[in-house]
């Protein structure tokens, strides 16, 4: 199970790299999340398998855990077609410029989109709708990996 939703992750990543990072200007994904109150649990479930996954909790050591929630639930809302807007850009630095000095390699990317794929799945989302949150945020992989 594990191996085929690490295999789903890294394709399905893949193919979404393509895709122009959009928000939906539809609401169908964010319904199926289950609205603020399902993403809210979706990253009140994602933060502590970030914190206990060996792979990714050391980047984010010096992180505010709580604003990183917010701007998640933030992004999550927005990019799924709900009525939110993502407020993410840190000290007026775009995603980019955050993540530049991380470090992230595709490993770690992949490490974090199979966390959410988890979180998701602990909160009952289908996986069609997973699948088609996961596929927007997929994009932002070529700003965040840097290494």
């Amino acid at each position: 199970m594990v191996l085929h939703r690490l295999a789903g992750s890294s394709l399905l990543l893949a193919t979404a790299l393509a895709c122009a990072q959009t928000p939906y200007t539809e609401d169908s994904t964010y319904r199926g999340l289950g609205g603020q109150e399902g993403i809210k649990k979706i990253v009140d479930t994602f933060i502590p398998l970030i914190l206990a996954d060996e792979r990714i909790k050391a980047t984010f050591e010096d992180t505010d855990m709580k604003q990183l929630a917010e701007r998640l639930a933030e992004q999550f809302c927005e990019f799924s077609g709900g009525p939110c807007k993502y407020t993410g850009k840190y000290k007026g630095k775009d995603m980019a410029s955050v993540h530049i000095d991380l470090k992230i390699s595709n490993a770690q990317f992949n490490a974090l989109a199979e966390d959410l794929q988890i979180a998701m799945e602990r909160n009952n989302v289908p996986n069609s709708v997973a699948n088609k949150l996961i596929a927007k945020l997929a994009p932002m992989q070529r700003d965040i990996v840097t290494k």
